[in-house]
């Protein structure tokens, strides 16, 4: 399962929700695929730059992935780069895109695929227009595009799945972050991760130098019908210190930075005045320095730092620093509990 947005019956965009990964084999996307979807996708090919025939559509609506249907990219975000594919400066979701590293040809790049079915869809690169300033440069064979007012025909069957979520914040090392959250009620995973860098440096080793402009950081999954991005906020400054630079504890460097990561207007008012009103009512005897950042990607962070103090409870890190977290949510949150603690006790 992979966790995506889809839309739904009304045209929507929802989620995230989850929706099962497409695999098939080689002669089940030749069948699919023409020669060239098929050489391009599957095999990371790239079509000859001011060929592609979406390159010069102009009309409003949203580019598809050719494999699966998943939403990628809306005619909002593309741009005339004058590199001879078609370009984007963010993606429709960020949950949509998956990244790895491509150092073929010589060459470091970030190369970008289908989420949902692995297919190869071109590269992104940081010479982008403002807001992002980046470039999503994409092969017009990978996709397909549906205009604006047909959109419900991209109803998707996820989008009926229970309603999802996500929120990330950043407050210190992301194993004391992820194993409070694990304790609440509605919220189905919390991951470790980094958000505020890009691609290239988005692993432990470079953002452990503090100089990747990471954060380390957990996605939070929820349930919005359980629990609220106001309860998260709330529970969150209850967990950490927000008004140290730069720190928390002996854990020092800008990637432990208390930050709030919103991936939409309604977020980010959410979080101002959230912060406006812990200022107001003088909650902390030093003034927050929280910094509220827009979320442009999230990368989960190496599978072995995942469900880290779940693991390992008896690591000196985790028994000094991340338990009494976890032990200051159950007091001061008890009727936000699971019924069980994933720690097991």
């Amino acid at each position: 399962m992979v966790t995506v947005r889809v839309f739904n019956e009304k045209g929507e965009l929802v989620g995230p929700v989850s929706s099962p990964r497409v695999v098939k084999s080689d002669d089940e996307w030749k069948i699919l695929l023409t020669a060239d979807q098929y050489r391009i996708t599957r095999h990371a090919a790239t079509e000859r730059p001011f060929c592609g025939t979406l390159l010069d559509n102009k009309k409003e609506g949203v580019y598809t992935c050719v494999c699966c249907g998943l939403p990628l990219f809306s005619s909002g975000s593309k741009f005339h780069s004058g590199t001879g594919w078609p370009s984007f400066f963010q993606p429709i979701a960020p949950e949509n895109i998956a990244e790895k590293s491509d150092k073929s040809h010589g060459m470091v790049r970030v190369e970008i695929l289908c989420a949902r079915c692995d297919g190869h869809l071109g590269h992104v690169f940081e010479d982008g227009p403002k807001p992002t300033g980046l470039r999503y440069c994409l092969n017009s064979e990978s996709m397909a595009f549906t205009e604006a007012a047909e959109v419900k025909k991209l109803a998707d069957p996820a989008a009926k799945a229970p309603a999802r979520a996500s929120a990330v914040f950043a407050g210190g090392c992301f194993w004391c972050v992820e194993a409070v959250f694990e304790e609440l009620e509605g919220v189905y995973d919390a991951v470790s991760g980094y958000a505020g860098g890009t691609g290239d440096t988005a692993n432990y080793e470079a953002v452990c130098t503090g100089s990747t402009g990471h954060a380390e950081a957990v996605q939070i999954l929820y349930d919005p019908s359980k629990i609220s991005y106001e309860d998260l906020l709330k529970i969150h400054f209850a967990t950490h210190d927000p008004t140290t630079l730069n720190r928390q504890g002996a854990d020092t460097g800008t990637q432990y930075r208390s930050a709030i990561f919103y991936a939409d207007e309604r977020e980010k008012a959410l979080a101002e005045a959230f912060l406006a009103d812990l200022t107001d009512a003088k909650a902390f005897k030093s003034p927050i320095v929280t910094t509220l950042e827009p979320l442009v990607r999230f990368f989960p962070a190496e599978a072995y730092h995942q469900n880290y103090v779940c693991r390992n409870p008896t690591q000196g890190y985790v028994a000094g620093v991340a338990l009494p977290k976890v032990k200051k949510v159950r007091e001061k949150f008890e009727d936000r509990l699971k019924e069980k603690s994933p720690l097991g006790k």
